[in-house]
Order: C-alpha cells, then sequence, then structure tokens
C-alpha cells in the first residue's frame, strides 16, 4: 500500500517546499513513483522551482471539479534519469487564480477534502503510486487542514527559532492531537556547531520533551543550499551533498513508519 504524506509548517521560510520537493526526488530517485502535489495555493512555487510556465490544467482545476487528476499531472521522470517515477501536480501561480482560491467558502473546502480523500484511490489504488506528498500552506488555512486530514503521515518542517517553536508547539496541540496523525518532526536549518555540539540524542530528547513527536531528521543550515535559491532540485544536481545524504536518510526511516 502506498503511502500519502503530508509536509506542513507553522509558518513561512521553514524550508518546507525545499524539504517536500527533494524528498520526493529522492524517493524517485530510489525506485519509488512519487507524486509532488503542490497546495500552497496561496503562494504557489512549485511551477517555478520546476521551471514549468503553463499547465493545460491545475491542481485548483481538480479541486473545482473541472477535471480528473490524471490530467493535472505532468511526468517529469525523464528529468531524474532514474527507475523511479516522479509527477507533480502544480498549482495555478497567476494572480487571479490566487485570489479565486483565497476567496472559496466551507461548503466548497469541504468537496475539495472529498476530493483529496480519493486520490487514495485514483493515485494509491489504481495508479499504483509509491507516494503522494502534498506541498501544503503554512499555517492553519482550510487547504492545510484538508491534507493532513488526508495524510496518513504528517512531516512538520520547523526550525530552532522561538516564534516558530512556540507556534509549532501550540499547533501540534490544538490541532494534530484532534486528528490523531502519524506526526514526525524535521529540524531545518540548524546551525551547524549547534547541531553536532547538541548531538543527535540530545537533539531527539528536545524535540521530544517540546512537541512530544519524534525526530525524523536535522538538516543543518547549508550556505550552498541557500544561495541556491531554489533554482536547482538539489539532490539530483548535487548527488554527493550531505544534504543529499541528509534527505536520503530522511527518505529510509519515513519508508519505515
Amino acid at each position: 500500500m502506498g503511502k500519502m504524506v503530508a509536509v506542513h509548517s507553522y509558518k513561512g521560510g521553514t524550508g518546507k517546499t525545499l524539504i517536500s520537493t527533494n524528498l520526493a526526488v529522492t524517493l524517485a530517485k530510489h525506485g519509488k513513483k512519487v507524486c509532488l502535489l503542490d497546495l500552497d495555493f496561496r503562494a504557489p512555487s512549485l511551477s517555478t522551482l520546476l521551471k514549468i510556465d503553463k499547465a493545460e490544467y491545475w491542481l485548483n482545476d481538480y479541486l473545482n471539479g473541472v477535471c480528473e487528476i490524471d490530467k493535472a499531472l505532468i511526468d517529469l521522470s525523464d528529468r531524474i534519469a532514474n527507475q523511479g517515477k516522479f509527477f507533480v501536480g502544480l498549482a495555478n501561480p497567476s494572480v487571479e487564480a490566487i485570489r479565486d482560491m483565497s476567496s472559496k467558502d466551507r461548503k466548497w473546502e469541504m468537496r475539495a477534502l472529498g476530493r483529496l480523500l480519493s486520490l487514495r484511490n485514483s493515485l494509491l489504488n489504481a495508479k499504483g503510486f509509491d507516494y503522494v506528498i502534498f506541498d501544503t500552506s503554512p499555517g492553519l488555512q482550510y487547504s492545510s487542514i484538508n491534507a493532513i486530514v488526508s495524510a496518513d503521515i504528517v512531516i512538520v518542517a520547523t526550525t530552532l527559532d522561538n516564534s516558530d517553536v512556540e507556534g509549532t508547539r501550540r499547533m501540534l496541540r490544538d490541532l494534530y492531537d484532534l486528528f490523531e496523525k502519524k506526526t514526525e518532526i524535521v529540524l531545518n536549518k540548524v546551525l551547524y556547531d549547534d547541531a553536532l555540539r547538541s548531538g543527535r540524542d540530545k537533539l531527539q530528547a528536545m524535540v521530544k520533551d517540546t512537541y512530544e513527536v519524534p525526530l525524523l531528521g536535522v538538516i543543518p543550515c547549508f550556505c550552498d543550499v541557500s544561495r541556491a535559491e531554489g533554482k536547482i532540485i538539489f539532490v539530483h544536481d548535487k548527488p554527493e551533498h550531505p544534504f543529499t545524504r541528509i534527505l536520503a536518510e530522511v527518505a529510509a526511516k519515513m519508508d519505515k513508519l
């Protein structure tokens, strides 16, 4: 059985999209059939990262009931040149589409939840995907809550910034406990000296004490990852980089959950 995974965060700037994209490509490069869906309709970025200017259908169209999901998927498997398969579904980045998605009411959101839940049958069962990964909006938008409800596993990307720590802890307590989701933390942008000094065991204990959920991975603040400015898929273009090794470890642990 395949898995549906939501990558979420309390606020923007935690590296959520960087993690979801590179995790999806890592899994595909290890032979998995992966579908990455951009559910950040208020600030779509995957189309820019993947250098796709136009699409015949967007995920907006699928959630609006205009098309079925297969029409909104783009096969990018040739970009990673490996045994796995890599498909993406993109959010429409136009200003008009962002305004439209921001104005949806609760009735529409409930219908959209049904469309997301149906992906288990249409993608995992019928199409044989090993993973469907949601890159969500940060915070408590309805689209993010829908993604969390639909997912089997939720990965929360967070940093050691005080406001992020407090907000993430509150979000986990007030929202995640309600849905009883399998949740894991990825600490991102950790200063390298702090990571070395603390060690994984201490960070694991700190995460457990602070958030009461397990630590899936620790990603140091690599300057060259920041300098790339989201212009490349890092794990593909830099296969020998420590960031790529860490994402491979995260993917392997997630595969066992």
